[in-house]
C-alpha cells in the first residue's frame, strides 16, 4: 500500500431542507388551518480515528467529501428527513488543519472518537410553525440554512513509543525487522526507506513497545536536502530514540561527527526533538575493525552506547530491555506530572 502523509480536502456539510407552505384539505371542514412541516437538518461532518489505517492514500484520489442535505419539509406536519451525516475515517495520529487560517482543529489520537469539523445546516419552518391569534393562514416559510463549506489539510504523524533515527544504510531497516515483525525494503543504496516502517517490539508476553523506523534523515535535511523535512514530523509523537549509528570500519564516516550532524538536523527542525531522550545503537558490529570505531564513540559520548549485530542478534536483548525500563521511567514521569497540575 502507498504511503501517503499528507493530503487537502474539501469538506461539505449538508444544507437544511426547506419547510413547506400546506393547508390542510378535508372533507366538511371549510377552512383548514395551515400543516406544512418543518425541513430536516442536514448532515453534519466528522472525523473519526481509524486504528486499521496507515495512510491519508484515500484522500489522494477523493478531494470532495459531502453530507447529505435535509429533505423538505411537506403537508399534513410531515417533518422532512434529516440529512446523513458524513463520518470521514483517518489514521491514528493525523492532524487535521484548516486550509484557510492556518489553524489546528484537531489531533486524532483515540480511536472511535468524532470530531465535529462542520455541523449541518438547521432546516427551515414550516408555515404551521407561523401561526398565531391573529395569523391563522400564514405563507411564510424558512428556507434551510446553506452548507457550510471548509478546505482541510490531513498531516499524519505516526504514533509509535519509539523512533529509530539515523543516516541512510545505517542499518534502521534491518533492525527493525529483527526486532519486530515488520519487513521493510533493505538494500545497499541510500534511500531505501521511503516510509516510515512501524513494528511492535515484544520482549515477552507482557512487555512490548511500538518502534518506527524514520526515512530520510541526513545532513540539510531540516533544510530541504535529500528527502527534507518530509520524515522529521514523524520523530515528534515518539517519546524516545535510538539513534543508530554504523560502525562499518570500511564506510569512511565518523560515528562521532555522525551523531552530532543528526543530532543538530533535530534541534533545526524542532528544538524539542533534540531534548527526546536518546540511545545509541551501535551497529554491524560483527564486522572486523568495527571495535576501534566503538571505542572512539564511548571516548566522545556521554550517552547510553549498546554495540549491536542485527546480523547476529548480538547485544539485540539488552537494547531492547533498556529501551523498555526508560519507556517506563518516562511514563512514569508523565503520569507524576499529571498528577501535581
Amino acid at each position: 500500500m502507498q504511503f501517503v502523509d499528507e493530503a487537502v480536502i474539501e469538506v461539505k456539510s449538508g444544507g437544511g431542507g426547506r419547510g413547506c407552505v400546506s393547508f390542510r384539505r378535508e372533507k366538511y371542514v371549510p377552512r383548514g388551518g395551515p400543516d406544512g412541516g418543518d425541513g430536516g437538518d442536514g448532515g453534519s461532518v466528522y472525523i473519526v480515528g481509524n486504528s486499521h489505517m496507515s495512510t491519508l492514500l484515500d484522500f489522494k484520489y477523493r478531494q470532495h467529501w459531502s453530507a447529505k442535505r435535509g429533505a423538505h419539509g411537506s403537508g399534513k406536519n410531515k417533518h422532512g428527513k434529516n440529512g446523513e451525516d458524513l463520518i470521514i475515517p483517518v489514521p491514528l495520529g493525523t492532524e487535521i488543519i484548516d486550509e484557510g487560517e492556518g489553524n489546528l482543529i484537531a489531533d486524532v489520537t483515540e480511536a472511535d472518537k468524532k470530531i465535529l469539523i462542520l455541523k449541518g445546516g438547521r432546516g427551515g419552518r414550516g408555515n404551521s410553525r407561523f401561526v398565531s391569534s391573529t395569523h391563522q393562514a400564514p405563507r411564510e416559510y424558512d428556507e434551510g440554512d446553506p452548507p457550510r463549506m471548509m478546505r482541510i489539510r490531513f498531516v499524519l504523524k505516526v504514533i509509535a513509543d519509539v523512533g529509530i533515527i539515523g543516516f541512510p544504510n545505517a542499518g534502521k531497516s534491518t533492525l527493525i525487522s529483527v526486532i519486530s515483525h515488520a519487513k521493510p525494503k533493505i538494500a545497499d543504496y541510500p534511500f531505501t526507506t521511503l516510509t516510515p516502517n512501524l513494528g511492535i517490539v515484544r520482549l515477552d508476553d507482557e512487555r512490548s513497545f511500538v518502534a518506527a523506523d524514520i526515512p530520510g534523515i541526513i545532513e540539510g535535511a531540516s533544510e530541504g536536502v535529500g528527502l527534507g523535512t518530509r520524515f522529521l514530523r514523524h520523530v515528534e509523537r515518539t517519546k524516545a530514540l535510538i539513534h543508530m549509528i554504523d560502525m562499518n570500519p570500511d564506510n569512511g564516516r565518523n560515528p562521532v561527527e555522525d551523531y552530532h550532524t543528526l543530532n543538530r538536523e533535530l534541534s533545526s527542525f524542532s528544538p524539542l526533538l533534540a531534548q527526546k531522550p536518546q540511545v545509541v545503537a551501535a551497529g554491524k558490529m560483527d564486522l572486523t575493525g568495527a571495535d576501534g570505531k566503538l571505542s572512539l564513540l564511548k571516548e566522545e559520548l556521554a550517552v547510553d552506547i549498546f554495540p549491536v549485530s542485527a546480523m547476529n542478534g548480538t547485544g539485540i536483548r539488552d537494547l531492547l530491555n533498556h529501551v523498555f525500563h526508560l519507556l517506563a521511567r518516562i511514563q512514569a514521569d508523565e503520569t507524576r506530572s499529571e498528577t501535581e497540575q
